[in-house]
C-alpha cells in the first residue's frame, strides 16, 4: 500500500511539474574595463518625468550627483553621473553610492543590455544551461 501511495505521489508531482513556469535568470560575468559608459548612460526604474526625478533627488540627496542626459528612442529618461571623469573613472570613488559599488549585480531577472565594448557579458541561465 505504501508503494502504491508513493507511485501516486510521484505521478501527482510529475503532472504538477508541467504547470510550473520555468525560472530563467541571467548571469553577468566578466570584468570592468573602466570606460565609464555605464555611468554616462543609465536608467532608473519608476522615474518617467523630470518632476519625478526632482522628487527622487529631494528624498535622496545623494542622487543629486545624477542629471537627466536626455531620452532614448522609446521616450525613457537617460541619466548620467556628474562625477565620472573624462578618463571614465569616478572622481569620488571612496564615497560612491551603494548602487555604484554593487554594479553590476551577478544575477538579474531580465535580459539586460550592456554597452558596446563593455567587459561584462549577460548569459541566460535556464534549466538546460544548468544541466550542461
Amino acid at each position: 500500500m505504501i508503494k502504491f501511495l508513493h507511485i501516486i505521489q510521484n505521478l501527482y508531482n510529475e503532472i504538477l511539474s508541467y504547470f510550473v513556469p520555468e525560472k530563467i535568470k541571467y548571469e553577468i560575468t566578466g570584468e570592468c574595463k573602466k570606460c565609464g559608459k555605464c555611468c554616462r548612460y543609465m536608467y532608473s526604474f519608476d522615474t518617467y518625468t523630470e518632476k519625478e526625478f526632482k522628487i527622487m533627488q529631494f528624498i535622496f540627496p545623494p542622487y543629486k550627483r545624477f542629471y537627466i542626459r536626455g531620452r532614448d528612442e522609446d521616450g525613457n529618461l537617460i541619466f548620467a553621473c556628474k562625477l565620472v571623469g573624462d578618463d571614465g573613472l569616478c572622481k569620488d570613488y571612496k564615497h560612491r553610492l551603494l548602487m555604484c559599488r554593487k554594479y553590476p549585480t551577478r544575477f538579474v531577472d531580465f535580459p539586460a543590455i550592456l554597452h558596446e565594448g563593455c567587459g561584462y557579458v549577460v548569459e541566460k541561465k535556464d534549466f538546460k544551461s544548468y544541466l550542461k
